[in-house]
């Protein structure tokens, strides 16, 4: 699709005035916090009778190719493996997450139908006026997999070879540089608002439905940048199709050591990451969510799996459903106020 075509959509969308600025320690304090203690993990739970005995469709929100599908279809082999039953991925992508979820928390409670979604699903709760689901009473949350930092990249036709460089370029030419997201308030679209406002400058957005084909276009240079998962961009990194200037997170990534902070590399405060887990079914049985919680945190506390997703940028996260719940009510509030008071909406 044009460019053009992506702005007319954009001037159709609802009008966000986004004031950030004033808000950035807020969201610094968005990464996933955990008590000092919390129950015992979920390792050993009795398999259910007769569960699963058929293909279980695992709902991934998004087109093929971003994060959450490539963490989908890495940790679901490998899941799918221990449970003796394939997990089908089902890509569901539109609307910026909400298509899938509805899928979700209408399906049936019998644990043939779960999702790999990320903290998008708790930004969705205000960003949009109504939806067809409540996030905090229809989905059951299951197990955490992991956290992980984005990173800033940009097409290698682009100048700039720095944070700094990056911020300079823009300040001489007001949105003379598009960036792309998985759609208006995605998590892609507020990590970049928040960047313009921490570093003053002005950029052009260019939403498409699902993280994955706007990398595909930034590596193919329709768009000239992007603050993309750390997974879903790694491989490019690495294979020099795109540049990649600065982590998000409030620390350096072990996937990429030499890459500074965007905070260290010119814009002071900055700090942005995401977190990906299991959901089903809110009336989900709970023999059921204790067995798939076993089985997704057995799966990621293997050593090998734990170094796939560290190569892609991803720290492992174990948690209870308990607290994993708690993570998903907490991230609602916090993005509720940030949303609300920055006056962000989605149609």
């Amino acid at each position: 699709m044009k460019l053009k075509q992506f702005r007319d959509q954009r001037k159709k969308s609802a009008f966000i005035c986004v004031n950030l600025r004033r808000m950035f320690f807020v969201v610094s304090a968005l990464a996933v916090t955990h008590a000092t203690a919390q129950p015992k993990l979920p390792m050993d739970a009795p398999k259910p009778a007769a569960y699963p005995d058929k293909p279980i469709r695992f709902i991934v929100p998004f087109a093929p190719g971003g994060t959450t599908d490539l963490v989908a279809r890495l940790v679901g082999q490998e899941m799918s493996r221990m449970l003796g039953q394939p997990l089908v991925i089902d890509n569901r992508g539109g609307a910026g997450g909400t298509i899938a979820a509805d899928i979700v928390a209408k399906a049936a409670a019998d644990g043939y139908t779960l999702m790999l979604n990320h903290q998008g699903l708790a930004i969705n709760a205000t960003l949009y006026a109504k939806l067809p689901y409540e996030t905090l009473k229809d989905f059951a949350a299951i197990a955490m997999v992991g956290v992980t930092p984005n990173v800033l990249v940009v097409n290698t036709q682009v100048t700039a070879k720095s944070v700094k460089e990056l911020v300079a370029l823009a300040r001489a030419k007001p949105k003379s540089i598009n960036y792309g997201s998985g759609g208006i308030g995605s998590s892609a679209h507020l990590a970049v608002e928040l960047f313009q406002r921490l570093a003053d400058v002005q950029l052009q957005h260019v939403p498409y439905k699902g993280a994955g084909p706007a990398l595909t276009d930034t590596v193919g240079g329709q768009i000239q940048m992007m603050i993309a998962t750390m997974p879903a961009a790694a491989a490019h990194i690495r294979a020099n199709r795109l540049r990649a200037l600065g982590v998000s997170g409030a620390k350096r990534s072990p996937a990429f050591p030499e890459l500074p902070t965007i905070a260290e590399a010119g814009v002071p405060g900055y700090d942005y990451s995401t977190w990906y887990g299991v959901l089903g079914p809110r009336a989900l049985p709970q023999p059921i969510v204790q067995y798939v919680a076993a089985v997704t945190n057995k799966t990621i506390a293997q050593k090998d799996m734990r170094d796939r997703l560290a190569q892609q940028g991803m720290e492992v996260e174990m948690m209870t459903p308990e607290k994993f719940t708690e993570v998903l009510r907490n991230d609602v509030a916090r993005w509720s106020k940030i949303i609300r008071e920055a006056g962000i909406r989605a149609e």
